[in-house]
């Protein structure tokens, strides 16, 4: 890493110990969160090669999917795939996913290369949301499904009220 990177400084990697911690991790482990959110931009400008969370990202966008499909199919067994569908894409939006991204904090924690920090990376809805499903794949990696299902609909849950009720359609029964 250059010297100069802002991401050397010490309080970034006690933010990362905190988030650790959030996310389920016991204390002293981060596992795969380092990769996580380490953005392809950090990794780029480091003096030695380094990984990035592309494939985490990858791989937690599937995990989310099958989670949440999950979720809603045991909560509401009459209700047709389609909807099913459009509830799922709605809950994993980018919108959505950059939200719970930032009740997280990630922002603060994202190793950014200078130009995404510049351009306001740690704000921008879409690294937010890669971040989140990076998460989430560096959660099935270490912890196992068990681990990340509790993780997802914890704090898929936790966005405020206010921004799901714009998006999502009141439950009425068995109806999304």
């Amino acid at each position: 890493m250059k010297s100069d990177h802002p991401w050397g400084r010490a309080g970034n990697a006690d933010l990362l110990n905190k988030l650790a911690l959030e996310v389920g991790y016991v204390s002293g482990e981060i596992g795969n969160l380092m990769v996580a959110v380490t953005h392809k931009s950090f990794a780029n400008e480091a003096l030695a090669p380094l990984d990035h969370n592309e494939r985490l990202e990858f791989l937690g966008d599937a995990v989310l999917d099958l989670v949440v499909a999950e979720a809603l199919m045991k909560a509401h067994p009459t209700v047709p795939e389609g909807d099913l569908s459009r509830h799922r894409a709605t809950l994993v939006s980018a919108r959505s996913l950059a939200e719970v991204a930032n009740i997280l904090d990630l922002g603060a924690v994202l190793r950014l290369g200078r130009g995404e920090q510049r351009s306001g990376g740690r704000q921008k809805e879409s690294l937010l949301a890669d971040a989140f499903e990076a998460v989430v794949g560096a959660i099935y990696l270490d912890h196992g499904l068990d681990a990340v299902q509790h993780f997802v609909l914890a704090h898929l849950g936790e966005a405020p009220e206010s921004c799901w009720k714009s998006r999502l359609k009141i439950y009425q029964g068995d109806r999304l």
